[in-house]
């Protein structure tokens, strides 16, 4: 029997913008995905992203067109995630169908998605984005984030545009209003730094309490990475450098672990060989999101007992959440005990 799938357009509406090194990310619209196939509904959900190939859910949509004419009805996911790279199908698009197909199978399965796929619970705690800001709003944002939450660590977006001395200023204020929550602090610079930055920065935030630093340099300047490593003081994490299991490998020599995002890689699918190869080569694992609602974050929370080092927080941000999902136990983005990855689309919004 062929499956019956739906595409939903749904506006995501943030309480807060991000600024990050790239530009400012604000409302943006989703596509979500609804596969029906013998009375059994999976759901999955597209972020579109020009760095991920479909800027808009029109694209996205005709992606999975594109894909589907193939005939996907007869073959494994495993199959199915080969032939969208080989046709270079949008993996924020691909990602959407992969997870809706998972979440169907352990619907079918009876069980939740991370019982099905073998993977125990996630038990690490998330941690809670703050993008570039002025010192002024960061000492108004972390109480607003943080008070009622539970979070127990920050990620910071440095790299700004006006250069290393106003990283500096935005960090002192973190490290301030930080004081009363005592959350560990994690630091993502999206790429902005050189390199000559990036080691000044590393030794400066190292003296600070920073656990970890991710993406200091643009994707590309890998070779320079492998440089940077040698000199840096505190772990290395790729995450634009790193998106499909294929790169991995590459960084082995650069960087002390890799980010995975569903919406970067391309799905549930793409993510497990990523960690395989990244634990094949001794690399640690970070898991993150991008614009998403609680239907992602609910499949990529069934994954992240796997990983290290966790970052699924992008649902927090929403106002409204059209979707229901994942709790939030004692800091933890946690999976339901639901049949399937327990991400839903609430029926108002659907198109």
């Amino acid at each position: 029997m062929e499956a019956e799938i739906k595409f939903h357009k749904v506006l995501i509406k943030k309480r807060f913008p991000l600024e990050i090194s790239r530009g400012v990310k604000g409302d943006s619209f989703n596509l979500f995905i609804e596969y029906k196939k013998n009375g059994i509904t999976g759901w999955g959900e597209v972020a579109p992203g020009g760095t991920e190939k479909a800027a808009t859910c029109e694209i996205a949509e005709e992606e999975l067109k594109r894909l589907m004419e193939v005939g996907i009805n007869e073959i494994t996911l495993e199959e199915m995630n080969d032939i969208s790279k080989e046709m270079q199908i949008a993996p924020c698009a691909y990602a959407g169908l992969d997870m809706a197909i998972w979440d169907w199978k352990a619907k079918e399965a009876k069980l939740p998605l991370y019982k099905y796929l073998g993977i125990k619970k996630p038990f690490i705690p998330t941690s809670v984005t703050i993008g570039i800001n002025p010192p002024h709003i960061i000492k108004e944002r972390i109480p607003m984030i943080m008070q009622g939450n539970n979070f127990k660590s920050l990620k910071i977006k440095l790299g700004s545009p006006d250069g290393i001395e106003v990283d500096k200023e935005m960090f002192s204020q973190v490290l301030d209003s930080n004081k009363m929550y005592n959350a560990k602090i994690r630091v993502d610079a999206n790429g902005g730094w050189s390199t000559k930055d990036a080691i000044l920065m590393i030794k400066w935030l190292s003296e600070r309490g920073v656990e970890y630093i991710e993406q200091p340099l643009e994707e590309g300047q890998e070779k320079e990475l492998e440089y940077l490593i040698k000199k840096s003081v505190l772990p290395i994490y790729a995450d634009e450098s790193c998106r499909f299991s294929e790169d991995v490998n590459k960084l082995a020599n650069c960087v002390d672990g890799v980010n995975m995002k569903l919406m970067k890689c391309g799905g549930i699918t793409e993510a497990l060989k990523i960690i395989d190869s990244a634990k094949s080569l001794n690399l640690k694992t970070m898991i993150g999101c991008m614009s998403e609602s609680s239907v992602s974050i609910s499949a990529a929370s069934s994954i992240s007992g796997l990983i290290d080092y966790i970052d699924l927080d992008s649902h927090y941000n929403l106002n409204p959440d059209p979707a229901k999902g994942p709790l939030l136990i004692e800091g933890v983005t946690m999976p339901r005990e639901a049949e399937g990855h327990g991400g839903v689309l609430k029926k108002e919004f659907y198109a």
